[in-house]
């Protein structure tokens, strides 16, 4: 099943889940529906803004992240609706 969103996403987008400790990306959608999507808009993931993992728990979740200068706690189920573009 596709939607409108994620057939336009490019074919190297991944999540935000699995971008790895350190790396640094840009935002090209969050894919979610309802309450958790609407607020993690916002607090400013948005597509086009940069985002960087900082690191994962030791047990996978929550995930830290850093975003327009703050550090974001988000689960890992929330994370895999930010699709990102690798900037490395």
């Amino acid at each position: 099943m596709s939607d409108a969103i994620t057939d336009s996403l490019p074919a190297n987008q991944l999540s935000l889940a699995h971008l790895p400790a350190g790396a640094r990306a840009r935002v090209l959608a969050v894919t979610g529906t309802g309450a958790v999507a609407r607020r993690l808009m916002e607090m400013g993931v948005v597509p086009g803004v940069p985002v960087r993992m900082i690191k994962s728990a030791p047990l996978g979740d929550p995930l830290e992240v850093r975003v327009r200068g703050y550090h974001l706690a988000v689960r890992r189920a929330e994370a895999q609706t930010i699709k990102v573009i690798s900037d490395e």
